[in-house]
């Protein structure tokens, strides 16, 4: 007569073993109760892979040590802080979300998720990791790491921004949630999910999880979770002018909505136009010297933008019109300012 297998231990159980023995380790947010060091982690980490965003926490903290400093800063101290990070929006939700914290807190930051996740830029998933890392809260996460695992164990098939599909994996995030030790299974969930559980290549053979992974059992692991039909991606073609003049370059501010919101960036012009027109119309700068530089293309997630550079020489300094958000910024404190990655590189290149 068979004997039967001895059961698995429990989903959970098996994530937060593993986390303890082979989880990322020794990460300046690790190990603490501090929920703004934690809550700024889980900010930069969304879209953003933990080796890009360790030097920009490093950065970050060393300049705002506390929730009142941050809460104190300029907006545009803030965001070139952020610059080259990317998805400018999370920066400016942190600095309007410190300064309620700070009127309606305290200063103190929530640890409960149910506060947390009344705060601008803090959604379900980030508001339930923040209080289960800084209070030890019982919630499920489903950031986009979290629902591949989830797809692949459970053999949950669609696209995983479907709100149907959506609302199955939070049922199943939920089920699965630990009685004890929300921390380890939580942290262990997106550690599987970065390291081993990834889009492409992933390593099921040292997956704790794996003996009963309906994706991997069924030969399906390329397969979930769904994707989204893919779109063409439109593209938007623009022209910069680099007007540059004694050690100085023109600098127009972004309006706060859009790409590069709040930020610091070069005058644009419609690409089809004449850009000694585009100056003399926009900004009242005439006989000036212009060279054009090499295009280039940046990706956003919803389009491509082709950029068609213009080097403006002056032979003398312009006045900027009156009430225009602008600015003439000397080259040496480039390195500071709240510049789009793309702009700062152009002007390195020069």
């Amino acid at each position: 007569m068979a004997r039967s297998l001895p059961a698995l231990p429990t989903f959970a159980t098996r994530v937060a073993r593993w986390q303890r023995r082979h989880g990322r380790r020794g990460l300046p947010w690790q190990d603490t109760r501090d929920a703004y060091r934690i809550w700024l982690s889980e900010i930069m980490l969304q879209q953003t892979q933990v080796a890009t965003a360790l030097p920009y926490f490093e950065r970050f903290v060393a300049r705002f040590p506390t929730l009142g400093a941050l809460a104190a800063a300029d907006e545009g101290e803030v965001l070139a802080l952020w610059s080259g990070l990317g998805y400018y929006a999370r920066a400016r939700n942190l600095h309007r979300a410190a300064r309620l914290v700070a009127e309606r807190h305290g200063g103190e930051v929530p640890t409960a998720s149910a506060e947390l996740a009344r705060l601008p830029g803090i959604g379900r998933s980030t508001a339930a990791a923040i209080a289960a890392f800084a209070a030890g809260e019982r919630g499920a996460i489903l950031d986009g790491n979290v629902k591949r695992v989830l797809a692949r164990h459970a053999g949950v098939a669609g696209d995983p921004s479907a709100s149907g599909v959506a609302a199955r994996l939070w049922a199943i995030a939920e089920e699965r949630l630990p009685r004890r030790g929300i921390e380890a299974y939580t942290q262990g969930l997106m550690d599987l999910g970065a390291t081993l559980c990834v889009a492409r290549e992933p390593q099921c053979a040292r997956c704790p999880v794996a003996a009963d992974c309906v994706a991997r059992l069924g030969n399906r692991v390329h397969e979930l979770p769904g994707r989204r039909a893919r779109r063409a991606r439109p593209s938007r073609r623009i022209a910069m002018l680099v007007v540059i003049s004694r050690g100085e370059v023109l600098l127009e501010k972004r309006p706060a909505r859009g790409i590069w919101g709040g930020l610091w960036s070069l005058p644009e012009a419609d690409a089809g136009a004449r850009p000694d027109e585009a100056l003399a119309r926009q900004w009242g700068i005439e006989g000036a010297r212009i060279e054009p530089l090499a295009p280039f293309e940046h990706a956003f997630t919803h389009f491509t933008l082709e950029v068609v550079p213009w080097r403006v020489h002056l032979s003398k300094a312009a006045r900027l019109a009156q009430g225009k958000p602008a600015m003439w910024m000397p080259l040496s404190e480039l390195a500071d300012a709240a510049l789009p990655s793309p702009v700062r590189k152009l002007l390195q290149s020069l």
